[in-house]
């Protein structure tokens, strides 16, 4: 089942194909709040921290492989959208079989440094065990994440949104159920949590794999295709490791923040942890929306349209400027109540800690609502160089601010939450006077 998305009338196409991505994210934060909240009512605060912490070190790992498989996506879609599609197939085969040894390799890697990993974060000692063994099992999972991602952004590319959503659904659906069946009713601690991951990952990655071999065949390149020639590959390694890199830096400099968060100690680290997941939640829709204009974009570069192209810019940005104000709003209204699903009522300071952090950094989602979409838009013009720089001034900005405002005694951690919109807001500045030259050129 595929989508051309050069067709039609652009609002209803982008909403219309956005939909199942962010319904599909709002499932996969679904059952990674689901660690966290089972994790927390039932093992406490310390396991909380430690959850909290892994999930910062694996969304960094993660976010390497994602971005490869997303840079992939958008050189498919262009093909796609030229209408070619054993160049499609070729580009499929050469950045599969790059990005599965890339994973491969990143993950011995890990296992080997997990001791040195986890000093670099000044992970407490009272946590340090249980976040050891919660990472060196959540791990195993790197491998599923690769194969779910990258079949998942190849299906995209040709306009099928609707099939990644159902094996992410069935994921966070077993998710929840094994995290209950081995944290509450087996009494397999925190590992058990790691282990309930690992199998959700499992179902989706290998699932979504057998349904593109067995119901999309065409996609399906052969041998006799199959050709690494020097403009297939450099074109793949550069879409591909654009986007890897752009995630990475996003990723590492929230890594930096974690260590910095851990050195105000084991409180802070559970109100960051709770608030970073609602947080995610929250603004997890415009970011999926941003990735499904990114597919939109460069459909529509590919085919040439442009003028669908800048349409689609000034609908996609309305749409999610809506959406950024009214969910600002609703987080920073619940915000205390929101805490307590992840925090028992007894524990004051960290809900407050928590609510401090979400109604600073939650006033101001359209900030990163329009950077999504810069990061799409500049991705889908063959541009992913444009997407890292922007990511780069967003996360250099908020680290720095971060590492200079929190030592002073008067700020404390409310430095670390105020760098963020910072961040956001210098990025967009610089990311819009670009396109505005952009569109002089085109």
């Amino acid at each position: 089942m595929t989508k051309d998305l050069t067709q039609g009338n652009v609002t209803k196409t982008m909403l219309l194909f956005a939909y199942p991505m962010i319904l599909g994210n709002l499932l996969q934060q679904c059952y990674n709040i689901a660690d966290s909240f089972i994790v927390g009512k039932f093992l406490g605060s310390g396991a909380l921290a430690a959850v909290g912490s892994a999930y910062s070190l694996m969304t960094f790992i993660t976010s390497v492989i994602i971005g490869l498989c997303m840079g992939s996506g958008t050189v498919f879609s262009i093909w796609f959208g030229r209408n070619d599609k054993q160049q499609l197939r070729n580009n499929a085969a050469v950045s599969f079989l790059f990005i599965a040894a890339f994973t491969v390799i990143i993950n011995i890697l890990i296992f080997a440094c997990i001791d040195i990993i986890l000093h670099i974060l000044n992970v407490p000692p009272d946590i340090y065990g249980s976040m050891r063994e919660y990472v060196r099992i959540i791990f195993f999972g790197v491998f599923f994440v690769f194969l779910y991602n990258y079949f998942a952004f190849l299906l995209r590319a040709v306009g099928n949104s609707a099939v990644p959503l159902c094996f992410l659904g069935a994921a966070a659906v077993i998710n929840i159920l094994l995290d209950i069946l081995f944290v509450v009713t087996f009494k397999l601690g925190i590992s058990g949590a790691a282990l309930a991951t690992v199998i959700a990952q499992a179902v989706s990655g290998i699932g979504s794999g057998i349904y593109v071999l067995l119901k999309e065949p065409w996609l399906r390149p052969k041998i006799n295709e199959v050709k690494f020639n020097r403009e297939t590959v450099l074109g793949v390694i550069r879409s591909s490791s654009a986007a890897c890199i752009q995630q990475s830096v996003m990723n590492f400099g929230i890594l930096m923040i974690q260590g910095l968060v851990n050195s105000f100690g084991t409180s802070v680290m559970a109100a960051f942890a709770a608030a970073v997941k609602i947080d995610s939640f929250a603004y997890m829709p415009a970011q999926e929306f941003g990735n499904a204009f990114s597919l939109f974009i460069s459909q529509n570069h590919g085919s040439g349209r442009q003028d669908r192209v800048r349409e689609g810019v000034r609908k996609a940005v309305k749409i999610s400027a809506i959406f950024c104000l009214v969910i600002s709003a609703v987080i920073f209204i619940l915000a205390p109540y929101l805490m307590r699903i992840f925090v028992d009522a007894a524990e004051i300071d960290i809900i407050s800690i928590g609510v401090g952090y979400l109604r600073i950094e939650g006033s101001f989602y359209i900030g990163i609502g329009v950077l999504f979409l810069l990061y799409g838009f500049y991705r889908g013009i063959e541009k992913p160089e444009m997407s890292l720089i922007l990511t780069v001034i967003s996360l250099g900005t908020r680290v720095l601010l971060a590492y200079v405002l929190s030592p002073v005694p008067a700020i404390g951690v409310y430095g670390i939450w105020w760098a963020i919109p910072i961040g956001w807001f210098l990025a967009d500045v610089v990311g819009i006077m670009c396109m505005k030259k952009t569109f002089a050129k085109i």
